[in-house]
């Protein structure tokens, strides 16, 4: 309970804390505008839930930072969620065009909310997946931040939403390589690693959370699809890679290749 507390006091001090203990009392969570630092801008959490512990790491914790040899020209953020990563990426590289891809309708509205503010951000409603079509989101009772699809996905059903593959985004927005892949999508990663072969050389850096025990395989799969590229390293929940020639590269200009 204390480490709850302090959680929201340190994103969004006492009306964070206040927030999140009458939203658990009362079994329903209310949506907050908290400013992002050194910044204008403010994204909208909802309390209690996963977005405050989304927060920190990503945005207090910068989970996702690397060095740059020159700034990004495109990021795509892929299980944007609801854009916590998308405002990260915007406020670093603001150069950079951003495409941010999140099927959950609840978590996208606040998505395109929360990047309002950023006209490098795009956002696309739809899953990435290994071909363009349409696929069932299922809750296994994570909640908005933790729906699954594809195979062996159970869960209760929650919505049909487009599927698209990296490639068809790429073509969407007229893109010819993606200087970093961030990925979060909840063991889908399985299916859309498997099916990389026609854009994975066009991607020069990699940010993905593997989730083998939402559906086992998926780090095998991700090595395999990323075996040419340079270095790996893990950071945080995430795994990183990328290729000598990168803009973006590991904290501390490190050039070993770490497995």
């Amino acid at each position: 309970m204390r480490e709850g507390l302090k959680l929201y006091y340190q994103v969004a001090g006492l009306k964070g804390v206040a927030a999140g203990v009458a939203g658990t009392l009362l079994g329903r969570h209310t949506t907050m505008a908290v400013r992002l630092p050194d910044s204008a801008a403010v994204v909208h959490l909802r309390m209690p839930s996963t977005d405050v512990t989304t927060f920190r790491q990503v945005i207090l914790f910068e989970e996702y930072a690397l060095d740059s040899r020159e700034p990004p020209e495109v990021i795509v953020d892929a299980g944007a969620n609801v854009g916590l990563a998308s405002a990260y990426f915007a406020l670093r590289y603001p150069s950079a065009r951003i495409v941010a891809i999140e099927p959950a309708t609840e978590n996208f509205r606040l998505l395109q909310e929360n990047v309002a503010a950023f006209p490098n951000v795009r956002a696309v409603q739809a899953a990435l997946w290994n071909e363009d079509t349409e696929i069932d989101l299922l809750d296994p009772g994570l909640g908005a931040s933790g729906f699954v699809t594809g195979a062996g996905a159970v869960g209760e059903h929650r919505e049909r939403v487009a599927a698209l593959t990296l490639g068809s985004i790429l073509d969407r927005f007229e893109l010819d390589r993606v200087d970093l892949l961030k990925v979060d999508i909840e063991g889908a990663e399985l299916e859309v690693f498997q099916q990389a072969a026609a854009w994975i050389d066009r991607v020069d850096a990699i940010a993905i959370e593997l989730h083998d025990r939402i559906k086992p395989g998926c780090e095998q799969v991700f090595r395999n699809a990323a075996k040419a590229f340079d270095q790996t390293w893990q950071q945080g929940e995430n795994t990183f890679c990328t290729r000598a020639a990168a803009r973006l590269r590991r904290p501390g200009g490190g050039n070993e290749h770490v497995r």
